[in-house]
């Protein structure tokens, strides 16, 4: 349920619907909007009808019910979209200024990190991107660097004022990834990973939650919700290509799901067309493509040297082929009605 509160509701008013939400053993979840605060109400459904009797309240203007199976994640919840501030960085995801996270799939090297680090500020990107551990279909594959990872995107961070985001696998590293980066990122292999997804909902930093090869947008925004339901509101969701029965593609980059999205959430939608793709060719127009759809972003990766880098070098755009896709991007960012 949603309690509107009504315009100027003191804040006296507001701190006792949410003590009266709490008596009735539910969780209250504020949201300040620019001329009102709505609190959302979430628990156990089939007590709900109990919760009208708030409407009767100093300061409540009425009691709406959510519709929709995932209840903070809604629009119904929430009509502003939401913004998410990176830390004290001056970088936000959601608002009118696309963001733009490159980097390479993992961080090989110090060199290699920092090389591609200042070249992708040049370019104009917003954050930088690097796997520090890496869940790999197979167990050959090269697995990350891990906490040496961490060190050397923070190296690269304090060297270009970029902040990072890297991705955490399981509970036992949450606590390690959260003191070195910006964003925590779910990867698409453990967006159901519900007990990993409770924890990033303690963090205190914001959460990008990749789509699974084989998620619905239901499944998809249900699991943004076990996140905002455990406390962190800052949630960016990120479309990166789907399972289908083509085989041209390494996936199926679903650029309907950005206006769908749109609708049915308040989150920021980040596109990562390095993913949806996995030829680095047709990269760059998938990411023109997902702009004009509506995205606040890209994902892209990036790297000094992809023939010869330890992961998706096929996808990944050398340096001079990131510069050229950022200055193409600005045009389409200004036709979107947005800036870059």
């Amino acid at each position: 349920m949603v309690i509107v509160m009504k315009a100027g509701a003191s804040q006296e008013q507001i701190a006792h619907v949410v003590n009266r939400i709490k008596e009735l053993e539910y969780t209250p979840h504020i949201i300040a909007g620019v001329e009102r605060t709505v609190i959302g109400a979430v628990g156990d459904e089939r007590g709900k009808g109990i919760l009208t009797t708030l409407e009767t309240l100093d300061g409540v203007e009425n009691v709406v019910p959510i519709l929709k199976p995932y209840k903070l994640a809604s629009s119904e919840i929430k009509k502003e979209r939401t913004v998410i501030r990176v830390g004290k960085t001056g970088v936000e995801i959601g608002g009118g200024r696309l963001c733009v996270m490159a980097g390479p799939c993992s961080v090989e090297g110090e060199a290699q990190i920092l090389e591609v680090a200042h070249a992708v500020k040049a370019a104009g990107a917003h954050m930088l991107r690097g796997g520090a551990y890496k869940p790999r279909t197979s167990p050959y594959s090269f697995q990350g660097m891990e906490e040496k990872g961490l060190k050397l995107l923070a190296k690269a961070r304090e060297a270009t004022g970029l902040p990072f985001i890297t991705e955490v696998m399981d509970t036992s590293q949450v606590d390690l990834v959260e003191e070195y980066a910006d964003i925590v990122q779910i990867g698409t292999r453990n967006v159901q990973n519900f007990a990993l997804l409770k924890r990033v909902g303690k963090c205190r930093k914001p959460v990008f939650l990749k789509r699974g090869l084989s998620t619905t947008i239901s499944e998809w925004l249900m699991s943004a919700e076990y996140i905002l339901s455990e406390g962190n509101p800052d949630v960016i969701l990120c479309e990166r290509g789907i399972r289908t029965f083509e085989t041209a593609t390494r996936n199926t980059m679903d650029l309907s799901a950005v206006p769908v999205l749109n609708e049915l959430t308040h989150l920021p939608v980040i596109l990562d067309p390095s993913h949806g793709t996995g030829v680095r060719r047709w990269v760059p127009p998938m990411a023109f493509a997902s702009v004009a759809a509506g995205a606040d972003g890209l994902m892209i990766e990036v790297h000094n040297d992809p023939d010869r880098a330890w992961s998706d070098g096929p996808q990944s755009l050398d340096l001079p082929m990131f510069s050229d896709l950022m200055t193409r991007l600005k045009g389409y960012a200004s036709a979107a009605g947005r800036s870059l």
